[in-house]
């Protein structure tokens, strides 16, 4: 009998990492979201992904497009462009070179979600 191997994201070249939000980056945000929520501005949220960078998409309603998007930078040209808050029409919010930084010195609260 031949021996049998699982082979996981074959796509993948050796030494490359998959690129995404690590497990304490994806909490922060998600705590963030939950409390968002409970609050009653945050209804949906999505994930979009592109070969620079990886973003958390926030939506005040089920839409086309999403009102805010936070961001992390693959490629950043500098240290603080490494996350930052975007706008529905794509304008720089805030940025950071720490995520926790970041929403901790974002006052979410005083964005106003416009339609």
């Amino acid at each position: 009998m031949k021996k049998i191997r699982l082979i996981i994201n074959n796509n993948i070249k050796k030494g490359e990492r998959e690129k995404f939000f690590i497990k304490k980056e994806l909490q922060c945000i998600l705590n963030l979201y939950a409390r968002m929520v409970s609050n009653g501005s945050w209804k949906d949220y999505s994930f979009s992904c592109c070969t620079k960078e990886i973003s958390f998409d926030v939506y005040q309603r089920t839409s086309e497009q999403p009102v805010l998007r936070i961001t992390k930078n693959l490629k950043p040209s500098y240290l603080n462009e490494k996350y930052f808050v975007k706008d529905k029409n794509g304008k720089v919010i805030q940025k950071s070179e720490s995520l926790n930084q970041l929403i901790d010195k974002t006052s979410w609260n005083r964005l106003k979600l416009i339609k």
